[in-house]
């Protein structure tokens, strides 16, 4: 893979919707980019797809939903073109298979340390520099405990889409899905296109939260479409989707063989006598999502509340963070969708331009068009995440046995004591009382769920700052420390 052999302008962190986009405007602006991502395509989760070179023996664009429109497949495949059109020019520097572990601000600009894993079995440290970086690193799925959560079979609702994305891998035969939110209708569907039997997807809202928000809904029309889209398909195969129900247990030996499902109350308790036992072999579970801020942390950027129990970067109307050259765009800013992570993708664009005096900056018109388009997007997700909260009481699934860190095999019994006991005000404490949170996810998964048990209810979820985001070996991270010159990627020694 081609290094960058002159001075570059900007650096975007994360080949999704928003940074394909920011990286295109920048790219088209005059300047030289280097886009980097852990993946090994272009796309993020939203857009992803398996490695180029084996995209014609798994063919997966038909379990993209946006995909099937025109105008998105249009959007997605002029992204790809005019970044491939760019990396032949050498304005572009594409670095697939390089996860960033951790960034620092520099005298001029910022120091972005990556690791290159696209030549197995050895890592190789990258180091880039730039003035100007833009973070886009998306988001994961928000998961609660319940037991047996921890069996094999259980999945976030997103890994069952990226095995099916990335490799056309169906997880399992009999499919149960449950959490909230519209992702769980796109993960079905597509589930059920490649051969699944979905037997329920458990909505734990009510659809007639979104008759107390209606204006976000009559704003974006193609949501309505999109909703009938996936009504159609899992009428077709037969899919029944139970509103106010949450799953609440599930049991097997070496895997998932039964799921517990009940009918929840307007705060999320089980209601008595309501349980149902369903054969499975496979759970996929979603409560929305987290936004991925361990890059940004280290850096000072200031966060705010989200709306949805999470923190997010904070951003002006330029999507500028509160660090001098330090931009973000997409979910890092709140958990929206495609449609305005491409929008602040370009807007965040167009600010790097202007702060950088490039000569392409897009026609006022145009950059207002966007600007518009962020603000109706972000109205649609603020009421997307009242219409489908977390709901309050979903604790009351627990027993005291019941694991909620799996990495380290700390029950909800531990972490409650560890609140009443300790006491712990929130998910740092506990961590500290009880390895909560110290293994290899490093809290991502547990994080949230002992937030919830142990902080005030109206407190969002602010993740822990993590000087290495992602595990390196040690190899890579002494290459990291070598000295190196230029604005290129260091060599190791």
């Amino acid at each position: 893979m081609a290094e960058p052999q002159k001075p570059v302008d900007l650096v975007v962190v994360g080949a999704g919707p928003a940074g394909m986009a920011a990286a295109v405007t920048a790219l088209d602006g005059g300047l030289r980019v280097v886009l980097v991502d852990a993946g090994s395509a272009p796309g993020g989760q939203f857009w992803r797809h398996p490695p180029d070179h084996a995209r014609e023996a798994l063919p997966t664009d038909d379990l993209h939903h946006d995909l099937r429109t025109y105008r998105a497949l249009r959007t997605y495949r002029a992204l790809r073109a005019a970044l491939a059109a760019h990396e032949r020019t050498g304005r572009l520097t594409l670095l697939l298979d390089h996860p960033v572990w951790t960034m620092a601000r520099a005298a001029d600009g910022f120091t972005v340390h990556a690791v290159d894993r696209g030549r197995p079995p050895e890592e190789r440290a990258v180091v880039l520099r730039a003035p100007a970086l833009l973070v886009a690193t998306g988001a994961y799925d928000r998961q609660l405990p319940f037991p047996g959560w921890d069996l094999p079979g259980v999945l976030t609702a997103g890994g069952l889409q990226s095995l099916l994305k990335a490799g056309g891998v169906v997880a399992g035969r009999r499919v149960v899905l449950g959490g909230t939110g519209p992702f769980l209708l796109p993960v079905a569907a597509a589930l059920a296109a490649r051969g699944a039997e979905v037997v329920a997807v458990c909505e734990a809202a009510a659809p007639s939260a979104w008759l107390r928000h209606p204006a976000p809904l009559l704003r974006n029309p193609a949501k309505w479409a999109e909703a009938a889209g996936y009504a159609g398909t899992l009428a077709r195969h037969r899919i029944p989707v139970r509103t106010r129900t949450g799953i609440v247990g599930a049991e097997g030996e070496e895997r998932v063989a039964l799921v517990r499902t009940a009918s929840l109350d307007a705060d999320g308790a089980p209601l008595p006598g309501t349980e149902r036992r369903i054969e499975a072999d496979t759970v996929g579970v979603g409560w929305g999502f987290v936004p991925q801020l361990d890059l940004l942390l280290p850096l000072g950027c200031d966060l705010a509340d989200a709306g949805d129990g999470t923190m997010a970067a904070t951003v002006d109307a330029g999507q500028r963070t509160t660090v001098p050259g330090l931009y973000a765009a997409g979910e890092t800013c709140g958990v929206g969708g495609a449609a305005l992570a491409l929008s602040e993708g370009r807007v965040a664009a167009v600010s790097v331009l202007t702060d950088l005096s490039a000569p392409g900056r897009p026609g006022l018109r145009a950059l207002a068009a966007e600007r518009r388009a962020v603000t109706r997007h972000r109205a649609f997700a603020r009421a997307l995440a009242r219409a489908h909260p977390v709901p309050r009481d979903w604790p009351a699934w627990l027993t005291d046995d019941t694991t909620v860190c799996r990495c380290e095999e700390v029950t909800a019994g531990a972490v409650l004591a560890a609140r009443s006991d300790g006491p712990a005000s929130d998910h740092r404490q506990v961590k500290q009382l009880t390895r909560a949170g110290m293994g290899w996810c490093q809290g991502r998964m547990c994080g949230p769920a002992v937030h919830c048990l142990v902080a005030a209810r109206a407190e969002p979820y602010t993740p822990a700052e993590r000087l290495i985001a992602t595990p390196i070996t040690l190899g890579a991270l002494a290459d990291s420390a070598e000295p190196s010159t230029g604005d290129t990627p260091s060599e190791p020694t």
